[in-house]
């Protein structure tokens, strides 16, 4: 049986974190990067104590081409090809109403969600496209499609993952190679409690969701897995809501 080779971005907290597990269950090749070193070799070794599995992190900043093209071209030397990736790496930006926003908060935002999509997107699909197969799978929110007051960075930043998503997928669809995104809902990571601002509006997000919970890491990672595997093959260019029933409401 072919390992994949997969890279995840933003692997060492959260989602990312919780997707590499995942990976590194099924005895994956895996590449996983951020920007601590100390965190990212920690994780390797833990990654790599599941059989079958071999790990490498490359520090990377998703903001800067060439560490992106370096961080690509590192996991393809290594492994030979890129099977899987994804583009997690994300901020929650800054809160506060509009009228309060600076072209600062602005550029923090879209730098991390909306120009480090492109750039790992345009460096994957270098790869993916001569092989003619991969799948990539974009970490967007539920707020990609949704609006929501005081958080308008972060909203109109997700739209953007969307938007890219399509447009790639339907560039890459001819070529063999899928492109798709998860929309988590609020799920029990360190982002959520910085975004929430306090234990009572974590509660009143919680108390909005028809499960009546927030979701957890692995979840998501569940998500990310099924969308990289051969079981989801004729999805292309979707985003897959999950959120607990919130978006059904």
């Amino acid at each position: 049986m072919i390992k994949p080779v997969v890279l995840i971005t933003g692997a060492l907290t959260g989602i990312g974190r919780a997707t590499a597990l995942a990976f590194a269950r099924e005895g994956s090749l895996i590449v996983v990067s951020g920007r601590r070193p100390d965190a990212g070799n920690a994780l390797v070794t833990e990654l790599s104590a599941y059989p079958g599995t071999e790990a490498e992190f490359v520090s990377a900043d998703v903001r800067d081409e060439d560490e992106v093209r370096e961080l690509i071209d590192f996991g393809v030397k290594r492994f030979g090809r890129l099977d899987v990736a994804v583009n997690n790496a994300g901020t929650e930006g800054v809160s506060g109403p509009i009228v309060e926003q600076t072209a600062e908060a602005y550029v923090a935002a879209f730098d991390t969600n909306v120009f480090g999509t492109f750039l790992c997107l345009k460096h994957e699909l270098r790869v993916m496209l001569p092989q003619e197969s991969g799948s990539i799978i974009n970490v967007s929110s539920t707020l990609g499609s949704r609006g929501a007051p005081n958080v308008s960075m972060y909203v109109a930043s997700k739209h953007a993952v969307e938007g890219f998503t399509k447009a790639a997928a339907l560039e890459a669809a001819p070529f063999g190679v899928r492109v798709n995104a998860v929309a988590p809902g609020p799920v029990e990571t360190e982002m959520l409690d910085r975004f929430a601002g306090s234990p009572e509006r974590k509660l009143a997000l919680q108390a909005g969701i028809p499960a009546k919970r927030v979701g957890t890491p692995a979840e998501i990672a569940d998500a990310i897995l099924f969308l990289a595997s051969v079981k989801s093959k004729f999805l292309i260019g979707q985003v897959i809501g999950v959120n607990g029933g919130k978006t059904a409401m």
